[in-house]
């Protein structure tokens, strides 16, 4: 059974898979929805996604809006990022607060944001990213947070950063909390 580790946000997960190496290589269950269940999560995953990013680039933070809010678990199956969450819940206790893990394909360690977060990551190696979504991308839909947002002071661990030229645009958590009337 895989390792699940709570964060100090509510409702986001650190999870660690049980991996059996041999003389073959490994073998191990990159997912499992009694992971979640056991955890009080019910989510129905629809679209998986994937994506190559080199070492350096940051991509975030981002979100959906209601009725196209995602949950996510992701993982890299290459490389190594620091992935981040941003707590953007309506009436959180921790909103505007992040938490961040390193996702390491020697780990295979997975990580499980709800919706109701931003959601981004920085490249420290080059990598493979891949996640699970419980809705479809719907662009309409589509927000972010600013990723170098003094407010949160996220240390991204990259130098130089490449960035989107829509990454660079988004709304401080400050805008974001005036537009949205208090969160997700």
């Amino acid at each position: 059974m895989a390792e699940i580790r709570s964060t100090p946000i509510s409702g986001l997960f650190e999870i660690f898979p049980r991996i059996f190496p041999d003389n073959r290589g490994y073998f191990f269950e990159s997912f499992r929805q009694d992971w979640l269940q056991n955890e009080g999560v019910e989510v129905n995953w629809i679209q998986d996604n994937q994506s190559f990013s080199q070492k350096g680039t940051v991509r975030g933070l981002h979100f959906q809006h209601a009725p196209f809010a995602q949950a996510k678990l992701v993982r890299v199956i290459t490389g190594k990022v620091l992935d981040v969450a941003v707590d953007l819940r309506k009436g959180s206790p921790t909103f505007g607060k992040y938490h961040s893990v390193v996702l390491d394909s020697e780990r295979n360690n997975l990580f499980y944001v709800p919706a109701g977060f931003a959601h981004g990551f920085s490249v420290l190696e080059d990598a493979i990213f891949a996640y699970k979504c419980s809705n479809y991308y719907h662009k309409p839909a589509e927000g972010g947070i600013l990723w170098n947002d003094p407010a949160l002071a996220i240390d991204w661990r990259v130098d130089n950063p490449i960035i989107s030229d829509k990454d660079k645009v988004w709304l401080t958590l400050k805008e974001f909390k005036t537009q949205s009337g208090g969160g997700l």
